[in-house]
């Protein structure tokens, strides 16, 4: 009787796990097996895609930068009718004294070869120096300075190009950190090779001023050339961009207190004067903006990014190229001309120091109308007698009236409407180091009080000196 029990209680309690089931007759152990898996997989996928979205975010968490509305190229890398807007943040570094520069020349192989649709009136390398991807391992060794270096040297480097080590990315491609096998630490620019800009940014940085050494512009140590890959080695600085401490959340009180200002911007200025006047051809960068300004820990510029330089001889007074920039940057000649020189750098320059005294980006859309744009507001500011409401209220300890109207009025020549009366980086140099006003001080009645026929307040003038 205890037998019969068990034989029918084991028949009334339901399927067991070798049981078949009417899904395509599989076994029931079968079917679970496969839901587990299913389940498992499902899982996973949604872990990852978290782990995803989670390390973006930490990687734009570290750039720390107000990305104002205003700060877009003026074209991208391409031609201006094909081409988005684009944005970039760079990196860089470099050592060296002006003393040397009569034996330190750039070795540049000249190009003739024009821009598709324009008059190329000088030597062209940022769209002129190559088109093709020929550049093969045996010619890059031969340029004769810094260190070539393997795909898998930089892999070892950057961890294989791991997100974690991203510190810079835009249009231009993306900046890793890297550790070389020797211990030092580099940034590696990775350049996308959009329609070819990487060849031609390449070619632009190595050729144009791989031997050039200037302590305030940026070190290039080395390359990398493999297959269709374009990479640049640069010497690593670590205290991020001007743009990141100017407009980046620094708290109430920025660390950049008036005399560092001053510090960045004479630097700055002597690496471009080194570039204007110290080179032969010279070197015209064509894209100075905050964030090409980079700082080392003891607040030294450096002026990097190079990707759209051009070379200007000594028979040239300037170059008619494509319009290209950065959105508020750029000077008013060269935007309606194209014919760019040195003195589109000087014009730019001015913008850089004006966004260095007031704290605010040459172009934002979120404060009133009559303040987005930064060069229009500092002229009616000026010329209303409100000069010292211009500085950046995140400077503590604000400076002498007679330093800031010298830095006022050196940000005014700079940005004249007429380029031929801007004064030459090498006298921005002097004037900003000056302790005396460069300028004459007794009182003059304005020809004009509105506009004068260079494009610049003279009243704005007139308001400084008296």
């Amino acid at each position: 009787m205890a037998v019969s029990g068990n034989t029918s209680s084991s028949t009334s309690s339901g399927v067991t796990l070798t049981s078949k089931t009417p899904i395509f007759g599989q076994k029931l152990y079968v079917i679970i097996a496969i839901t587990i898996t299913i389940v498992t997989i499902i899982l996973i996928m949604i872990f990852c895609c978290i782990r995803r979205s989670l390390s973006t975010k930490r990687r734009r968490s570290r750039m720390r930068v107000k990305h104002s509305s205003g700060l877009f190229p003026l074209v991208s890398e391409q031609p201006i009718d094909n081409e988005s807007v684009q944005k970039a943040s760079k990196f860089g570094a470099f050592v060296n004294d002006n003393d040397r520069k009569q034996e330190i020349k750039p070795i540049i192989k000249v190009v003739e070869n024009s821009d598709v649709g324009s008059n190329e009136s000088g030597t062209s390398l940022s769209e002129g120096a190559a088109s093709s991807s020929s550049a093969s391992v045996e010619n890059m060794s031969n340029l004769g300075w810094g260190k070539w270096y393997s795909l898998n040297e930089i892999e070892f480097a950057t961890s294989c190009f791991a997100v974690e080590n991203v510190i810079g990315e835009g249009g231009y491609g993306i900046v890793y950190r890297g550790v070389l096998r020797d211990g030092s630490v580099v940034a590696v620019k990775n350049l996308l090779n959009n329609k070819g800009q990487a060849e031609k940014e390449f070619k632009v940085e190595v050729e144009a001023i791989g031997k050039v050494r200037h302590k305030n512009l940026v070190g290039l140590i080395g390359f990398c050339v493999d297959g269709a890959k374009r990479l640049l080695v640069y010497e690593y600085i670590d205290n991020g961009n001007l743009e990141q401490w100017l407009h980046g959340d620094v708290g109430p009180t920025s660390p950049l207190t008036w005399d560092i200002r001053m510090k960045i911007a004479i630097g700055t200025a002597k690496g471009l004067a080194y570039l204007h006047e110290g080179l032969e051809p010279k070197v015209v960068h064509r894209d100075v903006k905050s964030s090409n300004i980079l700082l080392d820990r003891k607040w030294n510029a450096k002026v990097s990014d190079f990707g759209l330089a051009k070379l200007l001889g000594p028979e040239k007074s300037y170059v008619t190229t494509r319009v290209m920039g950065t959105f508020g940057y750029v000077s008013p000649d060269y935007a309606s001309t194209g014919m760019l020189n040195e003195c589109s750098d000087v014009y730019s320059f001015g913008v850089l120091l004006m966004e260095i005294v007031t704290g605010r980006s040459p172009v934002d859309y979120s404060r009133a109308p009559g303040e987005m744009n930064l060069v229009d507001w500092f002229r009616g500011m000026v010329a209303s007698r409100r000069g010292e409401e211009l500085l950046d209220p995140k400077v503590s300890v604000p400076p002498p009236s007679r330093s800031l109207k010298r830095v006022l009025l050196v940000c005014l020549r700079c940005i004249d409407m007429d380029a031929n009366k801007r004064p030459k980086m090498g006298q921005i140099v002097h004037m900003l180091e000056a302790d005396d006003f460069p300028f004459r001080t007794e009182s003059r009645p304005p020809r004009d009080t509105t506009t004068d026929s260079s494009g610049v307040d003279a009243a704005s003038k007139l308001a400084l000196v008296n």
